[in-house]
C-alpha cells in the first residue's frame, strides 16, 4: 500500500496517471489539487457524483496499483543489474 505523501512528493510523476483515471478533471482543478489527497477527493466528488468513501476508494486503489508498478520496476531494475 503506498503512502500518500509519497504521492504528493512526487506529483509530478505521478498527474499524468491520476489524470488517466480521472479524465473529467480540468487542468485547473488538477493545479488547485496539487498532490493534496483531501482536494483530490472533493474534485471527484464533484465531477462524478460520489460519495466520500468511494472517492477515497478509489484514490486508495490508485495510489495501491502506483506503488505495484514500482515494485515491478524495482523488481526489473535488480533482475536487469544481477545479470549484467
Amino acid at each position: 500500500m503506498m503512502n500518500w505523501d509519497r504521492v504528493q512528493g512526487n506529483w509530478k510523476q505521478f498527474k499524468g496517471q491520476v489524470q488517466q483515471k480521472w479524465g473529467k478533471l480540468t487542468d485547473d482543478q488538477f493545479a488547485a489539487i496539487n498532490g493534496q489527497r483531501e482536494i483530490l477527493a472533493g474534485k471527484i466528488q464533484e465531477a462524478y457524483g460520489i460519495g466520500k468513501d468511494e472517492a477515497d476508494r478509489q484514490i486508495q486503489d490508485l495510489a495501491n496499483s502506483l506503488q505495484d508498478g514500482q515494485n515491478h520496476g524495482d523488481a526489473t531494475t535488480r533482475t536487469f543489474n544481477a545479470r549484467h
